[in-house]
């Protein structure tokens, strides 16, 4: 039975259920414990964001929090999977993969490959992404493309309450390196989410809305703007299809190829930095093995090219906007 919770409870939960049910699951990191167990009790933090609040509480020792080092958070987290565990661990911004990336790339995703199959590093990195709330260049970035560079990591990036519960169950029982992309502004949005347990599979593509003017690929919180915009668009006769990759590694090639076969035209909205980003990969694909059914330019809409800014005008500015996708996609529209 559906009802309606956070997307932050949507994510407590999977890790309820998924620790109930399986004794090797861990969750680790910076205050996911704060002053649970201790006098202080009433600042316990459950994260920097709330999401694991009242875990320990169930759990005890199996929730566990780490010292101020993303380097020893990951390089644990990534051992004790090698070793049998099912870790699930905070990395508090994406930002930080700089202090851990070694850990992340060099060893987790390459363990099965180097080791000829016969090792498993079921790790779950929880992290952090997204402009938006005034907190400097260095906690505000979104590289998930960067991730999805790597061959042997998994990239998830749940735009719904739904999507993250089962995302994030789908995760944590699988046997390979997964990294699961939070944006921070979607904490408290609120969706309709099953009790019980579901897994949604990675690589499949959720068409969030049905259309044949114009295809649109959004990714994590842009999925929302962009439904936003296609909402007021169909009311002018422009009727978009939406598609939320949910996984940028492994992606649903053939849904993105499939929708543009029947609109043939393109836009590609992504909150992150447009060189090397998913915004260009996902362009270079409609390009190389769609570019038949194109009619019209393929647009993005992403962030400029730049850090992002501590001014909240300037911040405004920098993220994709429902002005700025609704203008790429009545370009394509009128093209031709």
């Amino acid at each position: 039975m559906a009802r309606k919770i956070l997307y932050r409870d949507a994510i407590n939960e999977a890790l309820d259920q998924e620790m109930a049910r399986d004794d090797t699951v861990l969750v680790m990191g910076e205050d996911v414990v704060g002053g649970t167990g201790t006098n202080g009790e009433m600042d316990a933090w459950g994260g920097a964001f709330g999401v694991t609040k009242g875990l320990y509480g169930k759990y005890g020792d199996r929730i566990m929090d780490s010292p101020i080092s993303e380097s020893a958070l990951i390089g644990a987290a990534v051992g004790a999977a090698a070793t049998g565990m099912r870790p699930v661990c905070e990395l508090m911004f994406i930002d930080f993969l700089g202090v851990c990336f070694d850990q992340i790339y060099n060893q987790a995703a390459k363990f099965r490959y180097m080791f000829g199959g016969k090792v498993k590093t079921p790790v779950v990195i929880r992290t952090m992404y997204g402009a938006g709330f005034r907190a400097g260049a260095q906690h505000s970035q979104c590289l998930y493309n960067i991730f999805t560079h790597i061959p042997g990591l998994k990239v998830v990036m749940p735009s719904t309450p739904y999507d993250a519960k089962g995302l994030l169950i789908q995760a944590i029982r699988d046997d390979d390196p997964v990294v699961f992309c939070e944006h921070k502004a979607l904490y408290a949005t609120e969706g309709e989410v099953p009790k019980e347990s579901y897994a949604i599979p990675f690589g499949e593509a959720n068409i969030v809305r049905k259309g044949g003017d114009v295809t649109i690929v959004a990714l994590g919180r842009m999925v929302l703007l962009a439904g936003q915009v296609a909402e007021t668009l169909a009311g002018d006769g422009i009727h978009c299809e939406i598609i939320d990759p949910r996984t940028t590694s492994p992606f649903d090639e053939d849904a993105v190829l499939e929708s543009v076969g029947n609109t043939g035209r393109l836009v590609i909205v992504d909150e992150s930095n447009p060189r090397c980003s998913m915004a260009t990969d996902i362009s270079s694909l409609a390009a190389q093995k769609g570019f038949e059914f194109l009619q019209a330019p393929i647009e993005m809409v992403t962030a400029p090219h730049t850090p992002v800014p501590f001014s909240g005008a300037l911040e405004d500015l920098y993220i994709p906007s429902p002005e700025r996708i609704d203008a790429a996609i009545r370009k394509v529209v009128a093209y031709g």
